[in-house]
């Protein structure tokens, strides 16, 4: 790549529409039952635009340039691309060359998953700076940086130009080491990048910094808001890759003495950060694939991956998305805060004094995305990514396939600043949410013995539509992808009905504080904490 051609803005933004929430997973294949790999994410963002788009494929004349838009998923209309609008959302700095071919991949607040098969996933991190070091740190990583490549074009490049996950790496890496990173995401990024056949974890700490691992293949690994990558061997070139100065800028920093005897740990080094937002989330996500290590809520630390007791399924992933904390000492169906009815969701994190335990399933959540790719199939099929929207226990998953011919209109209808809508994926998924919480212990029985039977069904179909897809592919291409695109449309579109209906079935339930319309009075356990009763005399 030549430097950027065009720069048109030099000082960049300080604020962006997101937030640090969100938790991400890896899956290596030898640690999935059928040997698929597996990234994840809840986006778990205040503000974000939950509207999906496929982008397509794309073939470029010589001499194209690409455009570098600072908070490019910011409520912007791809619905028509590549005629773009970006208006007063997004911020155009620059052009690089456009590469001559790009591939067709999913585009929603972050992007996920191309025709490859290759997906990735975010976590923004933090640092803390309630020391002088770690004030210092984000000063020269953050505020003193100029970078223009923030999370989402990293991303978005990376899908549009990889055909691998390692390629993925090397791509978003040489973009940060040539244009340096902008925190307008809200700081450094954790990635999960995979495509079949190899996992990676990535990480971009501001400047030209970052550090990619791979991890074992029969591992798993999560990241909560904080970095992870800490000692590694960065003469390991097949599973390691980084920004050839990661060492040498933290020593010319004062920020490490080769000399000390003290191992090089990165994370330490350019993102310190404790923070019990994201250690518990790190010890539970651990804890629930590998209890046999007997892993601490209180650590500090943790291994950058585990291998699980037994091997996972897509349905075990989704369980850990939707967790919060059930049956530990941390759970928030637990204690008045939980009100009556046992309820997890929790509409403020932090306050003046402290915060409620941050789980992974959360009332915020604008979708969940389960990233599946099996080498077992063609390569148009291999790719599936499990869908969905709101907060994971209450809400739903389907496949889709980057290759789809189209998506069900309610996938790109609504905003979450506008009115309800029956005819909006996010608005529906948040109505059944809602609905849960007028009496959440009964309820989430009622949508799980509705929602698990019909995914258990899709965990045994799908695989047969993509082995089916792959035989077809061989003789016809094109009836290949429409028979994979019919799937995905009417399966998605069946879900959405359903899932208005049951919305209004647990309104009928459950309004008014009835079961039923029978009466459900308080338990005594609530009537003794809220003191009721009548009055001494």
């Amino acid at each position: 790549m030549k430097k950027v051609l065009i720069i048109l803005i030099v000082a960049l933004i300080s604020f962006a529409s997101a937030a640090v929430a969100c938790t991400i997973l890896g899956v290596g294949k030898d640690a999935m039952v059928n040997g698929s790999t597996i990234i994840t994410h809840n986006d778990d963002s205040t503000s974000a635009d939950f509207r999906l788009w496929i982008i397509p494929a794309m073939d470029w004349p010589e001499g194209s340039m690409r455009d570098i838009v600072l908070d490019s998923h910011n409520y912007i209309d791809y619905g028509n691309y590549p005629e773009v609008n970006i208006g007063s959302k997004g911020t155009l700095i620059g052009q690089i060359p456009q590469v001559p071919h790009t591939y067709q991949y999913f585009h929603s607040r972050y992007s996920f998953m191309n025709e490859k098969g290759v997906a990735v996933s975010e976590s923004t991190f933090g640092i803390d700076t309630s020391t002088d070091y770690g004030k210092e740190v984000r000063k020269v990583l953050w505020t003193d940086s100029k970078g223009i490549i923030d999370c989402w074009t990293a991303q978005d490049i990376a899908l549009e130009r990889a055909a691998t996950a390692r390629e993925a790496v090397r791509i978003m890496g040489d973009l940060v080491e040539q244009y340096g990173w902008s925190t307008v995401g809200g700081g450094g990024e954790t990635m999960t990048v995979a495509d079949g056949e190899e996992t990676w974890i990535v990480e971009f700490y501001g400047r030209d910094i970052w550090a990619g691992v791979r991890i074992p293949s029969d591992h798993f690994t999560v990241a909560a808001n904080r970095a992870r990558i800490m000692e590694v061997d960065l003469e390991d070139t097949e599973n390691v890759m980084a920004s050839p100065n990661i060492v040498s800028f933290a020593v010319e920093q004062g920020w490490y003495d080769p000399s000390s005897g003290k191992p090089f740990n990165i994370a330490e080094i350019y993102a310190p950060n404790d923070s019990l937002y994201a250690t518990r989330r790190e010890w539970r996500a651990f804890d629930l694939v590998a209890p046999s290590l007997g892993l601490s809520p209180h650590d500090l630390r943790f291994p950058l991956s585990v291998k699980p007791d037994r091997l996972l399924t897509v349905h075990d992933i989704f369980a850990i998305k939707g967790d919060y904390y059930q049956g530990t000492d941390y759970d928030l169906t637990v204690g008045l805060a939980a009100g009556p009815w046992g309820d997890p969701l929790r509409y403020a994190n932090t306050g003046k004094t402290g915060s409620w335990e941050r789980s992974i399933n959360m009332h915020r959540t604008c979708y969940v995305h389960i990233g599946e790719t099996n080498s077992a199939y063609a390569e148009p099929f291999k790719g599936i990514s499990w869908f969905g929207y709101g907060a994971p226990d209450t809400s739903y998953i389907v496949p889709l396939w980057p290759i789809m011919r189209e998506l069900p209109k309610f996938y790109e209808t609504g905003s979450r600043y506008e009115e309800f809508r029956r005819d909006s994926g996010w608005w529906v998924n948040s109505y059944v949410q809602q609905m849960a919480e007028l009496h959440y212990n009964l309820a989430i029985q009622d949508i799980r013995n509705y929602r698990d039977p019909k995914l258990e069904v899709l965990y045994k179909v799908t695989p047969e539509v993509q082995k089916i897809a792959t035989d077809m592919y061989e003789t016809d291409p094109e009836a290949a992808i429409d028979f994979v695109s019919n799937y995905a449309f009417m399966n998605a579109v069946a879900w959405h009905e359903e899932w208005k209906l049951l919305g209004d079935r647990l309104l009928g339930n459950y309004a008014l504080g009835y079961v039923n319309f029978k009466s459900s009075p308080y338990p005594d356990w609530w009537n003794e904490a809220i003191g009721y009763g009548f009055p001494e005399r």
